[in-house]
């Protein structure tokens, strides 16, 4: 059974037509409940098995969130397109009067929608963080053979110290660690939800980067040119170092059959929150990872031993899961998003050693140019009993290139794909970890796949494959980045983006409209002594004091901020305002020693023009 859970300032439905040749019996054609808890609801197929498992334990979820959210009206609201496997008309019904009476014994005061009729509603969602949840309900003794499976597996949770020690977590001294025990304590409890708005949302907004987009799906955002800007350079940068590596681009669709015999397994298989959609009477899902184009063509390639590792890649914009509303908030958690994936088709566990070596290294180093230190992050093995037994040594020489202890989750067997994965969290000012890099070593989809390469000797043989995002989901580097950030200001201390992700670099300041042209000038130089480079310049021309002027950039973070006047014009020279010491000194530069000093701090990094007007006063506002 499928849930859709909507905190409501009201709902209200007017039926129109039949739906079912016997739909049930109404006595009125409209209805309305006010501060209620809306329950839309798809009764599946394998509720048929179980009705009055499926009844309680639906009724038990909604009471609970109605207490959660201490609402005591509730709507009952059938509505098939939750689902694909919809139970027969007559048992839906009956377990939809079951729920309805179920609820009744409680002290909700509970209304159900006719079944069978199409009906036009009208709802107003409160859009708060819990406002809108999704639900599946599966009556124990009817889960599908991969949920039963997961029910039985059994996992212990330890701190693998530097030194190669295990610790049960709850028997760790977490002094100087503290973050450690956050993420410790988060990965246990499983407890996804968000009950605050996390800072960066604020200052995603503040500085024009991105925002909620309200006419689309929830966890599906708008990126404004500054926003896009560093979103697009981030892409560029990673998309380099995996070229760099090896990497072979490709491109793969993003929706695929969802009877196609392989993916169907796969889908079983892995649990994903999956977007479905109907395209010429053919049910298709929206990839959640670049998994399926990359298998699907490596599976049409010839490959040979000589080719391994064979490392494809694509930067996949967009996956989607279709998370839960209620962790879904700012670029954390989304529906759709960006996510660099690279994986490696190797010969055997060898061979597999290695080049997750390599790869750990890689994403490492591309985390620190990224902006993000190992003392911004924690970290994640999880593996099992067996596989950790094996290659001790291996897992603490990762832990010892880490730099601190790491969280191991340890399975009693395996139920996954892989066999071993790692994991760079971010944990922030709400406590919520998420994920950045990534590597697996899956020992399944090689073969699951029929993916083939042809040995030394000749034969045939089904390749292990290794699932790299060097930096995790673009959208969560950007959220990463800012909450690091809000975390220096909580210290006092002035917050600032890496200087080759800032949209605009140096700001000119006029002193007055005399020195408009000066500071053109100036942007003119600059760009002629670099003339295939960027450097990202803009002028202050408003109609503003000069004060007021340097506060904005302040609050724009700008890296260095150069007022411009009678002394600059006199003495060519310029002395810029620097954000952070790591910028380099505040001092008179002359103009070529001043590119000197801003060049050498992004040459190294992919460059792209501010896709924004030279002068402030031409810009429009995109955020209040």
């Amino acid at each position: 059974m499928k849930l859709l859970l909507i905190h409501s300032d009201f709902i209200e439905y007017h039926v129109k037509d039949k739906a079912i040749a016997q739909p049930e019996e109404i006595t009125s054609k409209d209805d309305k409940l006010e501060e209620a808890l809306t329950v839309f609801i798809a009764v599946e197929k394998v509720d048929e098995k179980a009705p009055v498992k499926a009844s309680a334990e639906a009724a038990a979820e909604i009471q609970k969130t109605a207490t959660q959210l201490k609402v005591s009206r509730i709507m009952l609201y059938p509505y098939a397109h939750l689902s694909s496997t919809l139970a027969g008309p007559k048992k839906a019904q009956e377990i939809l009067q079951a729920i309805e009476k179920e609820l009744h014994t409680t002290n909700l005061t509970v209304k159900r929608a006719p079944f069978g009729w199409y009906k036009a509603f009208t709802l107003s969602c409160k859009g708060h963080p819990l406002s809108e949840l999704s639900r599946e309900i599966i009556p124990a003794g009817e889960e599908t053979e991969s949920l039963k499976q997961e029910r039985k597996l059994s996992s212990a949770w330890y701190i693998l110290s530097m030194d190669g020690t295990l610790h049960e977590v709850d028997a760790f001294d977490f002094k100087g660690h503290e973050n450690l025990k956050k993420f410790a304590f988060y990965e246990k409890e499983k407890s996804r939800a968000v009950k605050q708005e996390p800072p960066h949302v604020k200052l995603m907004q503040s500085l024009e980067l991105a925002d909620y987009e309200p006419a689309s799906d929830a966890g599906n955002m708008r990126f404004y040119p500054k926003g896009r800007l560093i979103k697009k350079l981030l892409e560029d940068y990673v998309t380099n170092r995996v070229i760099d590596y090896g990497g072979l681009e490709v491109e793969t669709p993003i929706m695929y059959d969802m009877d196609h015999p392989t993916l169907s397994k796969y889908l079983q298989r892995f649990p994903a929150r999956q977007y479905q959609i109907e395209s010429d009477k053919r049910k298709f899902f929206l990839r959640f990872a670049a998994c399926f184009g990359q298998f699907l063509m490596a599976h049409d390639a010839t490959i040979s031993y000589k080719n391994l590792p064979l490392k494809i890649y694509e930067l996949t914009r967009y996956s989607f899961r279709r998370e839960q509303s209620g962790e879904l908030t700012g670029l954390r958690r989304l529906r759709a998003f960006t996510m660099p994936d690279v994986h490696a088709l190797v010969s055997d566990l060898q061979m597999a050693l290695q080049e997750f070596t390599i790869r750990y290294d890689l994403s490492l180093d591309v985390l620190k140019h990224i902006g993000i230190q190992t003392t911004d992050i924690e970290m994640a093995l999880r593996t099992t009993k067996d596989f950790y037994e094996e290659n001790k040594q291996f897992l603490r020489d990762m832990v010892k290139k880490f730099g601190k202890p790491v969280l191991l989750e340890m399975w009693d067997e395996r139920i996954f794909y892989f066999i071993l994965k790692y994991e760079f969290n971010f944990v922030d000012q709400s406590e919520k970890a998420s994920a950045l890099s990534t590597d697996q070593i899956d020992i399944e989809n090689g073969e699951r796949y029929n993916i083939t390469f042809t040995d030394k000797d000749g034969t045939q043989k089904h390749p292990y494959i290794l699932h790299c995002s060097p930096s995790g989901a673009i959208e969560r580097v950007i959220y990463a980045l800012l909450e690091q950030q809000a975390l220096q200001m909580a210290k006092g201390i002035k917050p600032v983006l890496p200087l080759w992700l800032s949209p605009t670099q140096i700001r000119f300041i006029p002193v007055n409209d005399e020195f408009l042209k000066d500071c053109e000038h100036v942007v003119s130089h600059l760009h002629e002594l670099s003339p295939y480079h960027t450097i990202r310049t803009d002028i202050d021309d408003r109609e503003e004091s000069v004060s007021k002027k340097i506060r904005d950039a302040e609050k724009e973070w700008i890296p260095y901020i150069v007022v411009f006047g009678e002394k600059e014009r006199a003495e060519q020279q310029l002395t810029p305002r620097v954000r952070h010491p790591t910028l380099g000194e505040m001092k008179a530069y002359s103009l070529a020693d001043f590119h000197t000093l801003v060049f050498t701090r992004i040459k190294e990094y992919p460059q792209h023009k501010l896709p924004l007007a030279l002068h402030l006063s031409q810009r429009p506002r995109f955020t209040g």
